[in-house]
Formats: C-alpha cells, sequence, structure tokens
C-alpha cells in the first residue's frame, strides 16, 4: 500500500479513485502516567508515556484506514492527513484520513 500526504503518488498515475478511507481509535491517559506528567509538566521537558500513546494511536488509526482501502481493492491511500479531538475527560480521538486510490 503506498501512503502519501501528496494528492497524487510522484512517477505513477492515478487510475481509479476509491473515495474517501478513514481509521480511527480512541486511547485514555493512564492515571499513573497523568500524575508523572503533571510533575514533569512543572519542570519541562518530553512526555515521552504521551509521546508513546501518540505513537501508537496513530499506527492504529493508520492501520484500520489501509484495512479499509485493501478492501476496496486500493493499492495507494494519497493526500493522508491526522485529526484529534477529546471525546470524553481523559480520552481523545485520533481520527487519519485520505483518498483511496488504485495507481499503476
Amino acid at each position: 500500500m503506498i501512503l502519501t500526504t501528496l494528492e497524487g503518488v510522484p512517477g505513477k498515475k492515478i487510475v481509479e479513485h476509491f473515495g474517501l478511507v478513514e481509521g480511527s481509535t480512541v486511547r485514555a491517559k493512564h492515571i499513573g502516567k497523568d500524575i508523572l506528567a503533571g510533575l514533569k509538566n512543572m519542570v519541562g521537558g518530553e512526555l515521552k508515556g504521551y509521546t508513546q500513546l501518540l505513537r501508537e494511536a496513530r499506527q492504529e488509526a493508520l492501520e484500520r484506514m489501509i484495512q479499509q482501502a485493501s478492501q476496496l481493492g486500493a493499492n495507494g491511500i494519497v493526500n493522508i492527513r491526522f485529526a484529534t479531538s477529546s471525546v470524553a475527560q481523559g480520552a481523545a480521538e485520533l481520527f487519519a484520513y485520505g483518498t483511496a486510490v488504485r495507481v499503476e
């Protein structure tokens, strides 16, 4: 599966357009990590627990989007974007979306 944030794939021609595909996941923060993050926030620096949480959420959302595109018969997803939103106290959704295509 070819994945790109571009509107097309350089050197390839889009021969079929399948439309929007998406994948999402909702993740909740861990109370222990919240306490440590609060302490880290006072002194500054990277919140490594949250960095890892977001990395895993992005990967899960991408995998779900790729699965949907594969089921449509696509071999590429172009114009990929990510969005986040708060869905509940301490929980957030990470949403990936793009356009499923077949390229040659």
